[in-house]
């Protein structure tokens, strides 16, 4: 199921067969230095995987999901669109890409369309973001399009991560 396209991406749910680059998104060293994050294990990515699979577009209102991303007329996964819920049950994207996918402006792309689909399809009326500090272009991109509101140490990821929002209304003044 197609959710939405950008310039030169399309989010979609994820098939049987991205398994394998799945599982690089959740044990490559470089893309998980960023998060941070712990290589999962065999059982932990099949059990992850599973899990997002077959998810229904109702799910995206109540629940945590993990879509896929790939470039326009490629079927090979090159990342996953979060689309989470926070601690204050505010909802949250999130996003990650494989390395050979990095430096592309695929992260700016992926959180306009993520904001837009937030705002428009799930009528949402603020949406927010963590990342690790540490994580520079993450950093870069949720500055161009949301503010900046707290900091705090995630003590599951053993990092300190910044908070972003941005509410609907302050959304469509820049962007409409």
């Amino acid at each position: 199921m197609e959710l939405f396209k950008t310039e030169r991406l399309v989010v979609k749910s994820l098939k049987a067969e991205d398994r394998v680059y799945f599982a690089e998104l959740f044990t490559d060293p470089k893309v998980l230095e960023l998060i941070p994050q712990k290589a999962f294990t065999e059982d932990q990515i099949t059990d992850r995987f599973n899990k997002v699979l077959n998810f229904e577009l109702d799910d995206l209102k109540y629940k945590k999901c993990a879509c896929g991303i790939y470039e326009t007329g490629n079927t090979e996964l090159i990342g996953l669109a979060l689309f989470l819920i926070n601690d204050n049950n505010d909802k949250e994207l999130g996003y990650r890409f494989r390395v050979n996918y990095w430096g592309k402006g695929y992260g700016t792309e992926i959180t306009k369309g993520m904001l837009e689909y937030y705002f428009q399809q799930l009528k949402v009326s603020k949406v927010t973001a963590d990342v690790n500090i540490a994580n520079s272009g993450s950093v870069k991109i949720l500055d161009k399009f949301m503010n900046p509101v707290s900091e705090f140490f995630n003590e599951r990821d053993n990092c300190t991560d910044r908070r972003y929002e941005i509410e609907k209304n302050r959304w469509l003044q820049q962007w409409e």
